[in-house]
């Protein structure tokens, strides 16, 4: 029973810290990026109240989860260095309690972070940040312009079902066209039925034309033929105008991990490079899983013999999170040019600080 209230205590004063840190965190990214942003929109669109209020809800999910992480190691640090130096932690040594017991809640708690992180970045984040363009786009900016754009995808679905997939390398936005086409036809149970490939297509007012192209009929089964036909002129049938195909396009950020891997996975079958996508995509795990990350290390750092203050405390944290977030660029950027597996270079932060974490934990529990 003493371990069980032990336990609740230290598990309360970390959340107390941690939400602490979540509010001061994301205050301080609102304060110097999100409220600049909302002054451009008033003084260079004159946006209205209820544009800017959206604008300010629907940019926090994309805030809070870069603060999850910092939260956690601020918490855990803090609330052990606290407990040390008010002899707490040696009252619990003392009583026969181990050095894993007495970290676990800080721990336990960082687990618990990283899973509701990784679910509020797939679900909610993506959301929000469409929500956002939305809001910019329309409410704001006044309309969609029509720009040039590279990969295009264009999905028709059926009752959930794949029925059509285009893919275009570019889309040029001066000339209407769509450059490099690969159309896909699904049969009912998914496969490959008709593809079509032409050099480019361009929009006319009513459809889109491809020309110079290509036509694969591809067999359902070994006693099916297969038949190849040239084109010069072919309509392409998907129902979207030029302002739809650009609409119609997501930014990385709004993408969610589901959406990240259908993407690679068609790119990668027109031998499109896809570093850039499988960066974002393990991304949206290695920084969730930060929280559980900076729990390992900031709970044997506020354990340390040296008794910290809290301006120290918070001093090793903020160069724990630099080195941690300096890692994390210079990996993405190795990610990005291909210099490194992007899986390989994403989760080098992670790795490293789990090894670090692992050498404080250690040194502490002797």
């Amino acid at each position: 029973m003493h371990l069980r209230i032990l336990d609740k205590y230290i598990f309360r004063e970390v959340t107390l810290a941690y939400l602490f840190g979540i509010c001061a965190f994301t205050a301080v990214f609102i304060g110097t990026g999100t409220l600049f942003r909302i002054a451009e929109y008033i003084t260079d669109y004159g946006a209205s109240f209820a544009a800017v209020v959206k604008i300010f809800i629907f940019s926090m999910p994309a805030v809070v989860i870069w603060t999850f992480p910092m939260s956690m190691l601020v918490s855990s640090l803090l609330t052990y260095a606290r407990l040390s130096g008010n002899s707490e932690i040696t009252a619990m040594k003392s009583c026969g309690v181990s050095f894993f017991r007495i970290a676990a809640p800080a721990i336990v708690l960082g687990g618990m972070v990283s899973i509701f992180a990784i679910g509020f970045n797939e679900y909610v984040v993506p959301w929000a940040n469409t929500a956002y363009r939305n809001v910019l786009n329309y409410e704001i900016q006044g309309a969609v312009t029509t720009k040039s754009q590279e990969h295009i995808i264009l999905k028709q679905m059926d009752n959930g079902l794949m029925q059509r997939l285009a893919y275009a390398r570019r889309y040029d936005a001066d000339t209407q066209q769509l450059q490099g086409v690969t159309l896909q036809e699904f049969s009912k149970d998914g496969k490959i039925s008709h593809v079509e490939n032409a050099e480019y297509a361009d929009w006319n007012g009513s459809v889109w034309t491809m020309h110079n192209g290509m036509i694969y009929d591809i067999a359902s089964d070994e006693k099916s033929g297969e038949h190849t036909v040239r084109f010069k002129t072919q309509t392409m049938p998907i129902e979207v105008t030029p302002k739809q195909v650009v609409s119609e396009q997501k930014e990385l950020e709004e993408l969610t991990m589901r959406e990240l891997s259908e993407q690679i996975d068609i790119m990668r079958t027109q031998y499109v490079d896809t570093s850039k996508l499988e960066t974002e995509f393990h991304q949206r795990v290695t920084i969730p899983m930060a929280s559980l990350v900076f729990a390992l290390v900031g709970v044997p750092l506020g354990l340390q013999p040296n008794r910290h203050t809290s301006a120290k405390g918070f001093a090793i944290s903020v160069v724990i999170i630099f080195a941690y977030y300096a890692l994390m660029t210079i990996g993405n950027a190795l990610a990005r040019s291909g210099s490194w597996p992007p899986m390989l270079a994403v989760w080098m932060p992670n790795v490293v600080s789990i090894i670090f974490g692992a050498l404080l934990i250690r040194k502490a529990s002797r």
